[in-house]
């Protein structure tokens, strides 16, 4: 029998373990000191609410699923047919190869071929690695078609810290402006976090909150890099790393999803918005012969 998610891709490090899948080029689980720090999914699971998924090229949503480039408009596939929307991209689904395999690395890639709604050529590949540092993500896509196409990747982990929900969880966020959206999911406001609930700035318990929401204006290091860390009350803590390549990043506690509702925070990187296919705000267009290339990354921290 072939799981759902086909080729299961384990790499190792140390008391660190995860698994990439054929599917999508997803990531399963991961593994730290024998704790989950993914929400994950079983091998004889499909993959569901996007757990592990990388999204290109567009993560997220894009209205009505059309969008003009060039003078053209293109039509893409409605699979959020009760919002209307297209949603997190064309790969996710799609078999991805394995170009290269170490012990604790492998190296995902695929091609996008041209298609209704998106008549462009990508290479994709993303490389996942094992360290002394945690889990490091680096998603590449080149535009190897003979016109300009655009693009954005994310990607959709859910992260747990061992407790049974995340109210309880102590959340931090350094960003000071959070996109607000209609009903559809579509962004219609840009606001600051200041004097708000969605004000992580400086840790705090998530309690109550419903997160399904972009932030953005990222405070980062001197390396250009920013975090998420989420804390137990036992202390175990982890964090979530983004460079430079990710201005946003969508936080989402499940709670519509019955399988994730509450039990995990999505912390999702996103080099563009939601609707930036339609807005143009944050948007990647690459030329013929053009890349780009991202990385994110979780340090499993006091779970090691």
């Amino acid at each position: 029998m072939i799981p759902p998610s086909g080729e299961q891709l384990e790499i190792a490090f140390g008391s660190q373990r995860a698994v990439v899948v054929e599917a999508g080029g997803g990531l399963r689980t991961y593994v730290a000191g024998g704790r989950d720090i993914l929400d994950g999914y079983g091998e004889d699971q499909m993959c569901t609410s996007g757990r592990g998924q990388v999204l290109i090229p567009w993560p997220n949503r894009i209205e009505d699923g059309s969008y003009e480039l060039d003078g053209r408009r293109h039509q893409l596939p409605l699979n959020e047919p009760d919002r209307r929307n297209a949603i997190h991209g064309l790969a996710r689904w799609a078999a991805w190869t394995v170009g290269e395999r170490a012990p604790h690395r492998v190296v995902m890639q695929h091609v996008l071929r041209p298609q209704p709604g998106y008549p462009f050529s990508l290479a994709l590949s993303a490389e996942y690695r094992l360290s002394d540092r945690g889990l490091t993500v680096r998603t590449k896509a080149s535009n190897v078609g003979p016109q300009r196409c655009p693009y954005g990747a994310g990607a959709h982990p859910y992260l747990t810290v061992g407790t049974e929900t995340v109210d309880t969880v102590t959340l931090e966020v350094p960003a000071r402006m959070v996109l607000h959206c209609d009903d559809r999911g579509i962004p219609t406001a840009a606001r600051d976090v200041e004097g708000t609930e969605f004000d992580f700035r400086r840790p705090k318990t998530i309690g109550r909150t419903v997160l399904d929401h972009a932030f953005t204006e990222l405070e980062r290091d001197a390396n250009g890099v920013a975090r998420v860390k989420l804390t137990a009350p036992d202390g175990r803590a982890l964090a979530l790393w983004v460079d430079a390549g990710y201005p946003y990043l969508m936080l989402f506690t499940g709670d519509p999803l019955p399988d994730v509702n509450r039990r995990s925070l999505a912390v999702e990187p996103m080099t563009c918005p939601p609707n930036a296919f339609r807005s143009g705000d944050g948007l990647i267009v690459l030329e013929p012969g053009g890349s780009f290339t991202t990385g994110w990354g979780i340090d499993p921290l006091a779970s090691q």
